[in-house]
Formats: structure tokens, C-alpha cells, sequence
């Protein structure tokens, strides 16, 4: 009676150590944050639009800095699954009468799928 207990006990402590070495068993969802960039919307992107042509076009910028009213922020991360995650940043440059003067995007977006 004592062994079948040992052993079961055993079983039981290699299960579910089992469960946390192995990574990619476990499911994770993909979690994209931020303001979602797509290549066509950001190829669009013109200087000499006005601010409220590149909110129309982009969206609502991620971080707008208050001490620096000239430059919006479009930041996107896309976390799929176990991979490492993905981020990308669009900075828009605006000069003193709200047009974009300078548009500098961090590395080239993927084509979307179809």
C-alpha cells in the first residue's frame, strides 16, 4: 500500500512540474496594443497634411507629449503567442501651424494578409 502511494504521489509531483518546463504548451492568445499600423493607411501619410487629416487617417495618437505639442506618437506591439514580442512606432512631426513637417516610421510594417 505504501509503494502504490509513493508512486502515485510521484506521478502526480512529475505531472505538473511537467505542465511548467515544457513552454509551448500552454496557449496564449496574440494581445496587439496601441494603435494598430497598417502599411496602406501609413503610405498615405503625406507632409503638408494638417493634424486633423492625419487623425482621420490614423486614428487618435497613442501618446501626444504636453511639453512638446509638435510631435505625435503612434506606438504598436503585437505579442503573438510564445514569440517575441513585435513593436513598431510612427512619429509625426508637426510644425507650428499644425502641419506635418517630417514622418519617421522605426522599420517596415508587415503586408497585410488577404
Amino acid at each position: 500500500m505504501k509503494i502504490k502511494s509513493l508512486v502515485a504521489v510521484l506521478l502526480l509531483g512529475l505531472g505538473v512540474t511537467a505542465c511548467s518546463t515544457v513552454k509551448k504548451v500552454v496557449y496564449r492568445i496574440d494581445v496587439p496594443q496601441g494603435n494598430y499600423l497598417e502599411q496602406d493607411k501609413v503610405s498615405q501619410l503625406q507632409v503638408g497634411m494638417n493634424k486633423e487629416q492625419v487623425q482621420y487617417l490614423l486614428g487618435t495618437p497613442l501618446l501626444k507629449d504636453m511639453f512638446a505639442d509638435n510631435r505625435w506618437d503612434y506606438v504598436f506591439i503585437k505579442r503573438e503567442g510564445h514569440n517575441d514580442p513585435i513593436q513598431h512606432t510612427l512619429l509625426v512631426y508637426f510644425d507650428a501651424k499644425g502641419i506635418v513637417t517630417d514622418i519617421k516610421l522605426d522599420k517596415p510594417l508587415e503586408p497585410v494578409a488577404k
